[in-house]
């Protein structure tokens, strides 16, 4: 996704976010078979690019989109923990952001509403309505490359076993 960097409007809008050490802490985190990170940057990037076309306030919804998964997980390889999150972490989210950055109510919203309606929180602006819908299509994306590359790697392995077992 090397067409944000060139973007230098959109740059100037995230960088005290990008470049804030807490933030840059969920680059560890993996979601959906790439960072966190990463994932948050996509669904930023395309937010800000749709609220734009459409005369919004791309400049809260680059902010909003950026920080929709901006929490901190205890161990992320318990599956349990992985489901609660699923319904808990847009709070979580929320939370985290307000400690680092000034939020607008916007923002917030954008945060606390992005997983409608797996949870009650049902977005009140067409800014956090593009987030939630961006994130789903990012996250759809993101699932079908990863389960396509287990999908290669299981049929080259099987591929493998069974050449072997024919020489």
């Amino acid at each position: 996704m090397s067409s944000h960097k060139e973007d230098l409007e959109y740059m100037e809008i995230v960088s005290s976010i990008l470049e804030n050490e807490n933030f840059n802490r969920i680059k560890g985190y993996e979601h959906h078979g790439i960072t966190r990170f990463d994932h948050s940057l996509k669904v930023s990037y395309y937010s800000y690019k749709v609220a734009k076309k459409l005369g919004l306030n791309y400049r809260e919804t680059a902010r909003g989109g950026l920080l929709h998964d901006f929490f901190y997980s205890p161990d992320e390889r318990d599956s349990k923990e992985r489901f609660l999150s699923t319904f808990t972490h847009p709070k979580k989210a929320v939370a985290t952001a307000k400690e680092n950055f000034n939020l607008s109510v916007k923002e917030e919203d954008m945060i606390r509403a992005h997983m409608f309606p797996i949870n009650i929180a049902v977005p009140k602006y067409m800014e956090s309505w593009i987030v939630s819908l961006v994130d789903k299509a990012v996250a759809i994306g993101e699932v079908s490359t990863l389960l396509k590359n287990r999908m290669s790697y299981a049929y080259n392995l099987s591929a493998i076993l069974l050449f072997s077992i024919i020489k």
